[in-house]
């Protein structure tokens, strides 16, 4: 049992998405924010999503470009640069907490001594003010 030839697409419609590449990678769209996804290539080129999914050769460039180009590279390195930047922030968050729970430890441990602070206060203020003479020994 043979496979069917792989759907290809017309001359013309291979090079409007080859013109739409290449105003894409220079930047200069005409129907698109200009990022380089397959959905603003197919949109750059008026063409539909299924039949740019039939251009195979036109696809294959397009991600050897993508894998190559200098935008991926930066691409590559902000998300590099992102990554590290959360892991960055779960440490943070983390020595936060650290230091969140040794607050609370030490007020828990501030309202103790001012609540026995207190009762001391108050026990001294109790006492008698009577002044007892000590006699002295014989």
């Amino acid at each position: 049992m043979t496979s069917a030839p792989h759907p290809s697409v017309s001359p013309r419609t291979e090079s409007a998405l080859r013109d739409a590449m290449e105003r894409l990678f220079a930047g200069r769209p005409t129907r698109t924010d200009g990022k380089l996804t397959k959905n603003n290539l197919w949109r750059e080129a008026g063409v539909s999503r299924a039949t740019m999914n039939r251009a195979t050769n036109v696809l294959a460039d397009w991600d050897h470009h993508i894998g190559h180009s200098p935008a991926r590279l930066q691409d590559r390195k902000q998300a590099e640069a992102i990554t590290a930047l959360r892991q960055q922030l779960r440490e943070s968050r983390k020595h936060r907490d650290r230091l969140q729970d040794q607050v609370d430890a030490a007020a828990t441990v501030i309202a103790a001594l001012y609540a026995e602070n207190a009762a001391l206060r108050e026990q001294i203020v109790n006492q008698s003010a009577t002044v007892v003479p000590l006699t002295p020994r014989r």
